[in-house]
């Protein structure tokens, strides 16, 4: 049989050895581009994800079914659909697809601040230009204005990346000058739970108290844990004495806190708060050109202003959208006309109506990994399945916003702090590795297909 032949009664065998889902993604578009009388074969892949996931995953399944149709095959190398690459030239060496990048970031351990997060990458419009205001005066004069400084809005409009950028901000003018420290508020809690429990209340005291800029992000999350508000209420009271900076985020001013402790509303509303509302159509625009910016992505205005114009609620919806369709565009090569773009957004959108469980994610997520359910949910510490158990921790956390105690209660009655772990993991690669991206689109597909 000639190559195409070969190759198409391979996949064939492939489809029947791995699940639908996993054949559709990886091997779908594959070709066989050449055969040496040497026995090396060359196959073609739609990018380099699809490569390096064939590669590792199904090298050895493809090479004994195309020996036990030729056994003239001794090698097989794997390309990128595309390339100009033959045997004669390098020896089959790797053909880099462009691909948006991102610069390497890393949390600072000791701040807990991201540097991604800047003021000059802060797109300003009518929505937020009070927080901004406010945020640059408290630079300017820290812990002597606005002291707190209290910003509230609705979810994924910009309220971390401000707070943070506060933070980079003071950090870069002060330098060591100035203690600076960001926790999210659920982090607060657990440590204090730790406190509690290791009888170390005391390390806890003295880590908060000696810090000149304390921010703390979604306030919401301390209300109804009395020890935790407990302890945050003194923590703030000996720092705004000592003129110390405390800025906060919730996602409802501090009136329309209802769990609260009326004393503690009190000091949030003795300062200042600022809201962030949604953007208008400029402002939106304006982000999508940054977002590209930042990742050195590229869409025509046309396609920039459908995006503007339907994503209208939510900055990291349109951020998800954005990376959607650059994903498209490069990895399923399709062509991103004007209704395929408004494909992309109704099917995201939708779904953000539709009730996933956990199961289905853990279910999805195995189904990707070619894993057991399960795998993921037991205490196996065999490396096939760890990635998959992160990824299950992360989207549990980042789709159903569970808390850390009840995903570790699903994933095999862990500890929170295994959670935890978990999902800051992968949350820090995502900001690096392209790879993991589109692995988790991938899954989110699975998830959503399946609904």
């Amino acid at each position: 049989m000639n190559s195409e032949q070969l190759w198409e009664t391979t996949l064939s065998e492939l489809e029947l050895q791995i699940s639908r889902a996993n054949f559709l993604t990886w091997l779908k578009n594959s070709r066989l581009l050449e055969k040496k009388d040497g026995g090396e074969v060359l196959i073609g892949l739609a990018n380099n994800f699809a490569k390096e996931w064939v590669e590792n995953k199904y090298h050895k399944m493809i090479f004994e079914i195309l020996k036990n149709h030729d056994d003239s095959v001794k090698k097989i190398e794997y390309t990128v659909v595309g390339s100009k690459i033959s045997f004669s030239e390098k020896n089959f060496s790797e053909n880099k697809e462009r691909q948006p990048t991102l610069p390497e970031f890393k949390v600072d351990p000791e701040t807990g601040l991201h540097p991604r997060y800047v003021l000059n990458s802060f797109v300003v419009g009518s929505s937020n230009e009070l927080a901004y205001a406010a945020s640059l005066a408290v630079v300017k004069n820290v812990g002597s204005k606005y002291n707190p400084l209290f910003i509230y809005g609705g979810t994924g409009l910009g309220k971390t990346h401000l707070i943070q950028a506060i933070g980079n901000e003071i950090k870069k003018i002060y330098k060591n000058k100035v203690k600076v420290k960001y926790v999210h508020c659920e982090k607060f809690v657990n440590e204090v739970v730790s406190g509690i429990r290791n009888k170390r209340m005391e390390d806890i005291k003295d880590r908060y108290r000696s810090i000149d800029v304390l921010i703390i992000d979604d306030i919401q999350f301390i209300g109804g844990k009395e020890r935790s508000e407990e302890e945050f209420f003194h923590t703030f009271n000996v720092l705004h004495e000592n003129n110390k900076q405390i800025i906060i985020s919730s996602d409802r001013p501090p009136a329309s806190l209802p769990t609260l402790h009326e004393r503690l509303r009190s000091r949030f509303e003795g300062g200042m708060a600022a809201d962030i509302t949604y953007p208008d159509f400029e402002t939106r625009m304006a982000i999508i050109k940054t977002k590209l910016a930042e990742i050195k992505g590229d869409l025509p205005d046309n396609i920039c202003q459908i995006i503007a114009s339907r994503v209208q609620r939510n900055i990291r919806e349109i951020e998800g959208i954005l990376n959607k369709i650059l994903f498209y565009g490069e990895t399923k090569r399709i062509g991103l006309d004007s209704k395929t773009v408004e494909e992309i957004i109704d099917n995201t959108i939708k779904r953000v109506d539709k009730k996933v469980t956990p199961n289905q994610i853990i279910g999805a997520v195995a189904n990707f990994f070619e894993v057991l359910p399960e795998d993921i949910s037991n205490h196996s510490r065999r490396k096939k399945v760890i990635e998959p158990r992160q990824i299950s921790i992360f989207l549990l956390r980042e789709i159903l916003g569970m808390s850390y105690p009840d995903i570790g209660e699903k994933i095999g009655k862990r500890d929170h702090t295994t959670a935890i772990h978990s999902y800051e993991k992968i949350l820090r690669e995502t900001n690096k590795n392209q790879p993991l991206n589109q692995k988790i689109a991938l899954i989110k597909e699975l998830i959503y297909e399946n609904q």
